[in-house]
């Protein structure tokens, strides 16, 4: 399957916003046809409606960067985040955010590792519980092993779950809650665990998704994902200006787990994360990282795509706890 042949194929050509983001990351279907994501790097916070398109789009400049976001349960005026100090809520109607529940202890403050960090990619689990990983912030130190996968629960508890980590990205769960499938980008590949969901507790990682070492995927990194309703990943592929969909744990249809059945093209290489809004993926995207080696790709830098796939995405969870 390295060349991706017989795979069915979707191209898109045109952005739906472009936008010209640093980091576009975290699309986030907040019912109805509204759709939130953020801008990492520039420290923005993105809105836009899809039935309106390109002229509903709002945009806030953020004091912090924002990896990832979701929302909460009784509480529809904001939602939670992993930012660069924590665990926060933010406040659409005021603008404002305030934290939760911050990373490090006071050790690791005083050693310059809230400076050193920020947040990442996340997702809530079944039972409300919210996982998100720290890494460190490229515009202060060059990613190392330092990164964390966070797990914050309902009762404001938080667990260190995976460490030693170096880019955590798209962390999501199988149709039967019984895997959760965590990227650590460089690795260059995703790990499935089994979960327990009454406790949270994952074990025995093993490889479920690695990158080809030839074909059109070769050289890219797996970045952030999204589970459709049959329960397969689709797994923006960075540096490669493609989005994949995987056959999950266990196979299906004579396919076996890990398989690309379906692609997506896009005009830019480094795109970042795919996000469901019914049955269209909506797919955020990077600053092209060699823009006099591929200038066709620097067109459409940071933009933002939509593209029909025909089926929806599994439910998105709310955070359980009290803000």
């Amino acid at each position: 399957m390295d060349k991706l042949d017989n795979v069915k194929t979707y191209k898109v050509t045109e952005p739906f916003l472009d936008l010209n983001c640093g980091l576009g990351e975290a699309p986030f279907w907040e019912g109805g046809g509204r759709v939130r994501f953020v801008d990492i790097v520039k420290q923005k916070l993105h809105s836009v409606d899809l039935e309106k398109g390109a002229s509903s789009l709002t945009s806030v400049d953020l004091p912090i960067s924002i990896g990832t976001t979701a929302n909460v349960e009784g509480h529809d005026d904001g939602f939670v985040f992993l930012g660069k100090h924590g665990f926060g809520y933010y406040d659409k109607a005021k603008g404002t955010h305030r934290y939760i529940k911050k990373m490090w202890t006071e050790e690791e403050i005083a050693d310059g590792k809230e400076e050193r960090m920020r947040g990442n990619d996340g997702a809530v689990d079944s039972r409300g519980r919210y996982w998100a990983g720290a890494m460190n912030d490229p515009l202060v130190k060059e990613p190392s092993d330092e990164g964390v996968l966070f797990r914050l629960d309902p009762d404001l508890s938080l667990h260190r779950i995976l460490s030693n980590v170096t880019i955590p990205n798209g962390i999501s769960w199988s149709a039967d809650d019984r895997t959760v499938y965590f990227t650590d980008s460089p690795s260059g590949q995703i790990t499935a665990y089994d979960f327990a969901a009454a406790t949270g507790r994952i074990c025995n990682p093993r490889p479920f998704f690695r990158i080809p070492s030839s074909g059109p995927l070769a050289g890219g990194v797996p970045d952030g994902h999204a589970v459709d309703a049959d329960g397969y990943l689709w797994v923006a592929i960075f540096g490669t200006g493609r989005v994949v969909r995987v056959v999950p744990e266990g196979g299906r249809d004579g396919r076996r787990a890990g398989e690309v059945v379906a692609l997506v093209e896009l005009p830019t290489r480094c795109v970042s994360c795919p996000g469901f809004v019914g049955e269209e993926l909506l797919v955020t995207s990077a600053e092209e990282e060699d823009p006099d080696g591929h200038p066709e790709s620097k067109r459409f830098q940071g933009a933002v795509f939509r593209v029909h796939v025909g089926i929806g995405g599994m439910k998105l969870h709310r955070f359980g706890g009290k803000v």
